[in-house]
Parts: C-alpha cells; structure tokens; sequence
C-alpha cells in the first residue's frame, strides 16, 4: 500500500531510492570530508620569533655547528676555527632540506643535491637558487642568541 505523501501517495520504490540516496550522500560527505581536509594545507601563520636560544657557547668547540629550532624552521650556529659564530636559516633554499656544517671544506653543505653555501649563506655551488638567511648571533653570559636582522 503506498505512503500518503504531499502531493499524494509515495510508493515503496520512490521511498528505497531516497532513502539509499541520503545513506550514498552521507557516506562520501564521511569520506570526502577528511580526504579534502588533508589535502587541504592549515593556514599557518609566519611565525614572529624575533630571539632564540643557541645554548651554551661553552659547549659548541671550534669548527663545529649546532641546529636549534628557530621559530617555524631551524637554524644553524656555527664556530668557526677562529672563534667567531655565524647563525643562518637551516633550510636550504632548493628543496627545504636541512643543512649542515662541513668544517673540512669550511662551508655549509645540503645533503639532498649536494647545494653548497660560505659562511655568509651565500649559495656557492649545487642547485639552490638563493642565499641562506643570515642571522645576528650574539652570546650574553655563555647563552647564544640568535635574532632575526631588522
């Protein structure tokens, strides 16, 4: 016997076609929604960090480095064989990969394509486009301190 609907009697057929339509809809809305959701990049705001720590300057010898977290990205601290400290970005500036200090060629070295920088972060071979961005670097009672160039 069909269902009275509004505009008169609504069969059993029409009834099992809605019904499975709203169940299909609700199952890819369950599905799409957190597809669509991970494909989607957060919006993150850049970060404000002006200051951070490098840690101890006791503890970092000559020609050695040193990574430390530096708002949303790395940085790198390096003493070079004279004593002097230089902090830059961490993230080389091809492909994002995480730099490090050679102190056998004196330079700062990309792993992932072989992208080389001076000391200044000046990109002097390999791949990377543009320079590394240069920190001041300062230590206050043994605590290395990194900032952001006005």
């Amino acid at each position: 016997m069909p269902l009275p609907g509004p505009e008169g009697p609504v069969g059993r057929r029409s009834f099992l076609n809605w019904v499975l339509g709203t169940w299909a809809g609700g199952v890819l809305a369950a599905i799409g929604f957190p597809v669509i959701r991970y494909l989607t990049p957060p919006d993150v705001p850049e970060s404000t960090t002006r200051f951070a720590s490098g840690g101890q300057a006791s503890t970092l010898l000559p020609n050695t480095f040193r990574i430390v977290p530096f708002g949303a990205n790395p940085a790198i601290i390096v003493r070079q064989a004279s004593g002097d400290l230089k902090a830059m970005s961490a993230t080389c500036t091809h492909l994002s990969c995480t730099v490090q200090y050679r102190g056998d060629l004196g330079q700062i070295w990309c792993a992932c394509h072989n992208g080389r920088y001076d000391l200044n972060g000046r990109n002097i071979a390999g791949p990377p486009p543009r320079p590394l961005e240069s920190y001041d670097v300062s230590t206050r009672n043994d605590e290395i301190v990194i900032s952001r160039r006005a």
